[in-house]
């Protein structure tokens, strides 16, 4: 219990109030002082600072940087700045293209004769190296993003260049069972000048009389080489020379009209190419469509029109290298094509024959002789002038 007394005056008499209180609710009060004590605490209290000494371990209060993880830039090699300058760097692209192809062609004829294999069939040899040309062009299509059939491809261009391309090859191969490699050789480096007469006639191209001069020289170039006729290339001169001897003059006669025709189907080609490749702005468009008629149809000219011989591994692995390098020898001739002009384009061709005969005199495999030698630099000088001042030309 608690007592409580409170006094008081009124008029000058005392009262004295005596307030009695039972635990209960002196416990109660007490609580309801306790509880506003609390309330009035404040909510935050303040934190001591610690105490630091010397063996204190100093830290930061900084906030700790974020870590920039800096990637390296990678180093782009020698050789892929010149492929990337040469495909689409420089305004000598075109040309540099068409030298590219040159120089793959070369390779493929130095590998023919220097890895000799079994004997392949000319369709089954046409076959495999079509079948690679289709899977690799493909493959590039597909790892640039682009799209196999798209609705911006000039399809009539590339279905008749799929046509004409193979008649060209058909054609060929019938020339190469029955005519002297030589006389192909002849024949085939015409398709560079009808090329040229046929792009004035299609494409609508100027022919300038600096570039008819350029064709020229390359092509007496190439007369002054074969003048004897006496050529060799390895094992396939000995079959020609085998199926030659079962053929008379008339049929012989025959074979060379056709090896003009696929002159001029080849110079029509070209124009194809190029119309192409600059309507659909991607040149292996071009070589994907050949691949797609050309390789089932020398599957079923090898089953119909000759013996199918399975080739050993070594045999097999020649062929896959060849077809390779074939494919990238079109790649380049079809890209040389879209940006320069054919007649132009067409002249470069021609240093592949210089090569040829310069690295058959420099590995003793072919007599050295004044007119080779003589045919040799004319190329080489008619397609460094075509090289220096062509792209400079066309410019102004």
């Amino acid at each position: 219990m608690a007592a409580s007394a409170d006094a008081s005056t009124d008029d000058g008499n005392h009262t004295v109030e005596l307030i009695v209180l039972d635990n209960s609710e002196s416990a109660a009060n007490g609580g309801s002082v306790a509880s506003s004590s609390e309330e009035i605490t404040p909510l935050l209290t303040q934190i001591e600072r610690p105490k630091i000494n010397i063996f204190s371990v100093s830290r930061s209060r900084r906030k700790p940087r974020e870590l920039v993880i800096k990637v390296p830039e990678t180093e782009i090699s020698p050789f892929s700045q010149f492929l990337s300058w040469a495909w689409n760097g420089s305004r000598y692209s075109g040309l540099v293209c068409m030298a590219f192809s040159s120089i793959i062609y070369f390779v493929m004829e130095v590998l023919s004769d220097n890895f000799t294999a079994q004997p392949i069939p000319l369709f089954e040899t046409a076959f495999v190296r079509c079948t690679v040309t289709l899977i690799l062009s493909y493959l590039w299509l597909r790892r640039i993003g682009q799209s196999i059939f798209g609705a911006t491809y000039p399809r009539k261009l590339l279905v008749l260049r799929a046509l004409v391309g193979y008649l060209t090859l058909l054609s060929f191969i019938y020339c190469i069972q029955r005519v002297p490699f030589s006389l192909i050789i002849l024949l085939s480096f015409t398709t560079p000048i009808m090329a040229s007469f046929m792009a004035r006639i299609i494409l609508h191209e100027k022919l300038k009389i600096a570039e008819i001069g350029g064709l020229a020289c390359s092509f007496s170039g190439l007369l002054f080489i074969f003048q004897q006729m006496l050529t060799t290339k390895g094992g396939l001169h000995k079959t020609v020379e085998a199926s030659n001897s079962s053929f008379g003059g008339s049929k012989h006669i025959y074979a060379i009209l056709i090896g003009c025709i696929s002159s001029v189907t080849g110079g029509i080609s070209y124009c194809l190419i190029k119309a192409a490749a600059k309507a659909s702005d991607q040149p292996v468009v071009t070589v994907l469509s050949f691949g797609i008629l050309a390789s089932p149809a020398a599957g079923i000219c090898t089953l119909a029109f000759e013996e199918f011989v399975l080739p050993s591994f070594y045999s097999l692995s020649l062929m896959l290298a060849l077809g390779i390098l074939s494919f990238l020898a079109e790649v380049f001739l079809a890209r040389g094509l879209q940006l320069e002009k054919i007649s132009k384009a067409a002249n470069v061709l021609f240093v592949e024959a210089a090569f040829s005969q310069l690295w058959g005199i420099g590995t003793s495999s072919i007599a050295s002789s004044f007119g080779r030698l003589v045919g040799c630099l004319l190329i080489l000088i008619s397609v460094s002038f075509t090289m220096y001042f062509g792209p400079e030309k066309e410019i102004e």
